[in-house]
């Protein structure tokens, strides 16, 4: 897997900024900026730390999918960490075999850097070599309308 980096700031302070990004006080602020990596995402779970969480969402026949991570980390405003380690396959829970081992033991970590007019958000995400193109886009992409969101006040 390779590790890549986005970065954005966002002029908000940065407990309205991890609140929205999680989706903590409302879920659909989170499937609203994730819904450029697939227009039905969701999570399933808690964010606290010990925690698993399914991120997910459904495919264009209607079966839900998407991956099973445990929260290693979690300091409210300033960090989380996900690790990555199955596959969800409808209501099936895949955690070892080929599908899984591209992805088994990545990280997605979310680090959040208050400044005095706003917040940096670094995301650290761990991809396979076949997903690197996608991700590379879709990511700033994804992270750009949070905060496109965020500063319109549709979040």
């Amino acid at each position: 897997m390779e590790n890549l980096h986005f970065k954005i700031q966002i002029e908000a302070p940065v407990s309205k900024v991890y609140k929205t990004m999680l989706g903590l006080e409302n879920k659909e602020t989170y499937e609203a900026w994730t819904s450029i990596f697939n227009p039905t995402s969701s999570f399933e779970g808690s964010w606290e730390k010990g925690s698993k969480i399914y991120f997910v969402g459904v495919d264009e026949n209607g079966k839900k999918g998407g991956m099973i991570a445990k929260i290693e980390e979690h300091i409210p405003n300033k960090f989380v960490s996900i690790m990555h380690y199955g596959i969800l396959d409808g209501e099936n829970e895949i955690t070892e075999g080929k599908l899984v081992e591209e992805w088994a033991g990545g990280h997605e970590n979310y680090t959040f850097e208050e400044l005095d007019n706003g917040t940096i958000v670094n995301v650290n995400v761990d991809v396979s070599p076949e997903h690197l193109d996608y991700f590379k886009t879709t990511y700033p992409n994804a992270l750009e309308k949070l905060k496109n969101d965020i500063l319109s006040n549709k979040l």
